[in-house]
């Protein structure tokens, strides 16, 4: 057998190609897609509703305007406490050991309330003794981040509560301290520099 055979016998075993024919598409199919676009059309219809403008939201630009707070409102501690404070001196107060000194039965929130305020201003930086424990880290200062009512409101929720029994804090007592340590503008080294402020 030559090759020419060969080749022609190879050619007639395979299959023909495949080619898209002109086969049209399945009844079925048109008559799913027919009946899905009726009823799209269908509850169109029947869900609209030419109701006057009278029915619907009344509301304003004006009601969704939010509130200034008003000057001398109350302010929430415990909010505040949960926002700024709570991850490191945790929900009971009493920090992480070794790591955030606690605020359960601290010497520095239940002492003179100007050393509280000023801690809370100012934050810490360096060595610092609580309860006999020393802890070395950093709290950072809120003195740009909380007005006097917010400090005072978040010192007078630490010194009351945790076991605490110090009492509240007005915010002019913090204005008075703000500005008597204006001039101070690094966190307060630790036991170095609030031993003297006890």
């Amino acid at each position: 057998m030559s090759d020419r055979s060969k080749k022609i016998q190879a050619q007639q075993r395979e299959m023909p190609e495949p080619y898209e024919g002109s086969r049209p598409i399945p009844w079925l199919v048109i008559t799913i897609v027919g009946a899905l676009f009726a009823f799209a059309i269908a509850y169109m219809w029947a869900t609209y509703q030419n109701n006057p403008p009278a029915y619907g939201d009344r509301r304003t630009a004006a009601d969704f305007k939010v509130a200034a707070p008003v000057p001398g409102a109350m302010v929430d501690g415990a909010q505040i406490y949960t926002a700024q404070c709570l991850a490191c001196h945790q929900a009971t107060g009493l920090g992480l050991p070794g790591v955030f000194p606690p605020l359960a039965g601290s010497e520095w929130v239940t002492g003179k309330e100007s050393l509280a305020i000023q801690i809370v201003l100012h934050g810490i930086a360096g060595d610092l003794t609580v309860g006999g424990n020393h802890y070395n880290g950093q709290m950072p200062t809120f003195k740009d981040k909380l007005d006097d009512a917010e400090i005072a409101a978040v010192v007078s929720h630490i010194r009351e509560n945790f076991g605490n029994a110090a009492g509240k804090v007005d915010a002019a007592t913090v204005k008075a301290e703000r500005a008597a340590s204006a001039a101070h503008g690094q966190p307060w080294n630790g036991d170095a520099e609030l031993q003297a402020m006890k």
